[in-house]
């Protein structure tokens, strides 16, 4: 049954206090899920334990079903918005959060070699945008992509905002993080996979290439793009713009991308 929280600073829903300041300083290897759609989405990933729930109490009905199918031993705590908003810090529109925790990320190594021998995968090199990361993965997930590396300078994938614009695409995708973007196309080139680098000064067009069995679509940051030494050690592959414009988001870029490697290799 859902247990009642009639003050905010009941110890009970202590992980969900200062949400926001909390995206910022990081939560001991747990993430918050906020809303209906990404909640659903995480229920059906074996690989993240939920914790708690934390719901408004007008929410608690349509969720019947969502409650039913948690594990015993998962607290679901109710307030009313105005005990929820204090808990929080700012006003939680869609009423649902959920505290999960991480689930260990891999070896390089061990997370190419689990991939099928026909695989597509992203690589995301010094992508700090949340918005982007979540975009990237919520297409990454659409297509059907078998996993997402990421180099250090790459935003954290379980942010509560990329979560959430991901629509849950972070929770389905597999992902690890590397040292470098060096490492990565170092490992990238011991698994057999080829690499395709977007850029706008890519030496082929994209609607000209064909993706190999394995194949892995490295991504930069809007602006400065992937490194040159990377473009020099990869196959360069450029999406043509219309009257000289420069290029396209990063995240739409990426859907652009997959839809047409995914359609060619099918």
């Amino acid at each position: 049954m859902p247990i009642a929280i009639t003050e905010p600073d009941d110890p009970r829903i202590e992980p969900y206090r200062a949400v926001r300041e909390r995206d910022l300083v990081g939560r001991q290897h747990r993430f918050i899920a906020e809303g209906e759609v990404v909640l659903r989405v995480l229920l059906k990933q074996p690989r993240f334990a939920i914790e708690s729930l934390l719901l408004a109490e007008n929410r608690v009905d349509s969720l019947s079903d969502v409650l039913e199918s948690l594990p015993p031993d998962v607290p679901v705590y109710t307030a009313n918005r105005q005990v929820m908003d204090a808990i929080v810090g700012f006003p939680i529109h869609r009423g649902i959060l959920a505290v999960a925790r991480r689930a260990p990320q891999p070896p390089v190594e061990d997370f190419l070699a689990s991939l099928p021998q026909e695989a597509l995968i992203v690589g995301l090199v010094g992508l700090a945008n949340h918005d982007n990361v979540g975009g990237i993965f919520r297409n990454a997930a659409a297509f059907g992509v078998q996993g997402v590396l990421l180099d250090q300078e790459s935003c954290d994938p379980l942010y509560r905002k990329a979560v959430r614009v991901s629509v849950g695409g972070t929770l389905v995708v597999p992902f690890t993080r590397m040292a470098s973007a060096d490492a990565m196309v170092k490992a990238l080139q011991a698994a057999s996979f080829e690499i395709l680098a977007l850029s706008p000064a890519g030496q082929e067009i994209l609607s000209q290439v064909k993706p190999a069995r394995r194949t892995a679509l490295l991504l930069g940051a809007e602006g400065p793009g992937l490194p040159p030494e990377l473009l020099a050690r990869t196959r360069t592959v450029s999406i043509p713009m219309s009257g000289g414009f420069d290029s396209l988001n990063v995240a739409t870029t990426s859907g652009i991308a997959l839809h047409h490697l995914t359609s060619r290799r099918s």
